[in-house]
C-alpha cells in the first residue's frame, strides 16, 4: 500500500504550494526536495548550477531522492526529478505520483526568474524547449494527471485528494 503523494511538474506548477495545502488537509508530513538539496549543500539551486553545471544539480537531486524513505508525506519534487528513472521508480514504490499539468503560457506567467531560478537545464535551452522535453516524462511517470488550468489552490488540493484516495 502506498502512503505518500509525490508531486511532479514544471517549475512554477505549484508543487510546493499545493504540497503544503495537501499536507495540512491530510495531516501528512511535507518534504520539498529543492529545499532539502539547498539545506544539505548549503547553497541555492542556482549556485549549484553556476558552480558545477546543471548535470551536477540533476545528480545531486537523484542522490537526495534515492535517500527518501518516508510514510504519509507529501513530496514536492524539483521539476527535473523525472530525468532520473531510478529516483522516480524509488518514489513510486511508496508514492502515488501526481503530475500537476499546466500549459506553457501559464508556466511563463508564473516564472519571472527563469534564468536565475536554479532550473536544471542546458545553457541555451529555452522554457519552450524545456517544456516540450519534460511534459513527456511527467506523463510517463504519473499515476494521476491533474489539469490545473482552471483550478484555484483549494480546488486543486481537493481534486488531488479525490483522484488519489483509492490509490493510497
Amino acid at each position: 500500500m502506498k502512503t505518500n503523494i509525490t508531486l511532479i511538474g514544471m517549475p512554477g506548477a505549484g508543487k510546493s504550494t499545493i504540497g503544503i495545502i495537501l499536507a495540512k488537509d491530510l495531516a501528512y508530513g511535507f518534504l520539498d526536495t529543492d529545499v532539502l538539496i539547498q539545506i544539505s549543500h548549503q547553497k541555492t539551486l542556482q549556485e549549484i548550477v553556476d558552480e558545477s553545471g546543471y548535470m551536477a544539480l540533476r545528480e545531486i537531486e537523484e542522490a537526495e531522492l534515492l535517500k527518501v524513505n518516508l510514510k504519509r508525506h507529501i513530496i514536492a519534487t524539483g521539476g527535473s526529478a523525472i530525468y532520473s528513472e531510478a529516483a522516480m521508480m524509488h518514489l513510486a514504490e511508496e508514492s502515488v505520483i501526481v503530475f500537476l499539468d499546466l500549459d506553457l503560457e501559464q508556466i511563463r506567467e508564473r516564472i519571472h526568474n527563469f534564468d536565475t531560478r536554479g532550473i536544471a537545464r542546458s545553457e541555451n535551452q529555452t522554457i519552450e524547449d524545456l517544456f516540450a522535453e519534460r511534459v513527456k516524462l511527467y506523463k510517463k511517470y504519473a499515476d494521476v494527471t491533474i489539469d490545473c488550468r482552471e483550478l484555484d489552490q483549494d480546488s486543486l488540493a481537493l481534486e488531488i485528494i479525490k483522484k488519489t484516495e483509492a490509490l493510497l
